[in-house]
């Protein structure tokens, strides 16, 4: 027997692809199935969850979880991996894993405040304790961040033209520019999370902070703080943004011209999707460009 399902309003993107109308069908029995299997007992949906079904649960032992069912895209294929690479260790624990329904139980976070509730300051403080603990040496099976970005590089100029050269091409050839550049020349290979913002750092009770939802590479150290400098979580203006890439490059020793880098080519490629612009994304991409 199926489950009743609530769809949460931030899954409602899915809806405009014929894929993400069939995942949303296929969920009722999916959470059936992993209720079955692992004996859960359910909440409501997280309503703010966007690239999973995210639903806290409660073991049959009694303990707190999160069931996810994920939306089968290629950026979160191996989260499992990487949360049990990290072995909870700055990140939540992964609890049980079903691959063939992109299911996993990982640890709840108790409050799960996110980290952009702090001070700028603070948040930024706690992201440079984080990081070096979850940079562990990567390959196989995480994707290589030379192929993602070169995949970027592939489709940025056909979204550009299909939704009608929504900003200057300059900006185009110098994302372009700068991807061709930094993927040939990258320095140690580490576990790097692309999708690392302030509001996938939650307050914990076994740790102080815990990252959830990574959607992890194979890549360099600079750009694992990419999606800190460009996100707006701690601040949307020139100013903020300057402050984080400055903060981190300095305290963490890394590059700042390769982390700048990183951020005009990873905004811009995100600042599209199939059928859509991301406006403030493309203007933090032109701040990002302009910054020196």
């Amino acid at each position: 027997m199926e489950t009743e399902l609530e769809i949460p309003e931030g899954l409602g993107w899915v809806r405009r692809t014929p894929a993400g109308r069939s995942w949303l069908s296929a969920l009722p029995g999916l959470l059936a199935e992993c209720v079955e299997q692992w004996g859960l007992r359910l909440g409501r949906p997280f309503p703010y969850a966007f690239a999973s079904l995210a639903v806290p649960v409660e073991l049959p032992d009694g303990t707190r979880a999160v069931l996810k069912l994920q939306y089968p895209d290629p950026d979160s294929e191996h989260e499992a991996t990487a949360l049990a690479r990290w072995a909870g260790d700055g990140a939540v624990r992964l609890l049980a894993h079903a691959p063939a329904r992109r299911a996993l139980l990982v640890e709840r976070c108790d409050p799960g405040t996110p980290l952009h509730a702090v001070a700028a300051d603070e948040a930024l403080d706690v992201i440079a304790g984080l990081l070096p603990r979850l940079w562990r040496p990567a390959g196989s099976p995480f994707t290589p961040l030379a192929e993602e970005a070169a995949g970027w590089r592939e489709r940025m100029p056909v979204k550009w033209e299909r939704l009608g050269r929504p900003f200057e091409r300059r900006l185009l050839d110098t994302a372009l520019g700068r991807l061709a550049e930094l993927t040939r020349t990258q320095g140690e290979q580490v576990l790097v999370n692309q999708d690392l913002h302030a509001g996938n750092i939650l307050r914990a009770s076994r740790e102080p902070w815990l990252v959830i939802d990574p959607k992890p590479l194979a890549g360099e150290r600079e750009f694992g703080v990419v999606a800190i400098v460009r996100g707006q979580e701690l601040g949307h203006s020139p100013a903020a943004v300057r402050r984080r890439l400055d903060r981190l490059t300095a305290e963490l020793g890394l590059d700042r011209e390769r982390v700048l880098g990183w951020a005009v080519g990873h905004t811009l490629a995100w600042s599209m999707d199939e059928d859509v612009v991301f406006a403030d994304q493309v203007e933090t991409a032109r701040w990002l460009a302009g910054l020196r």
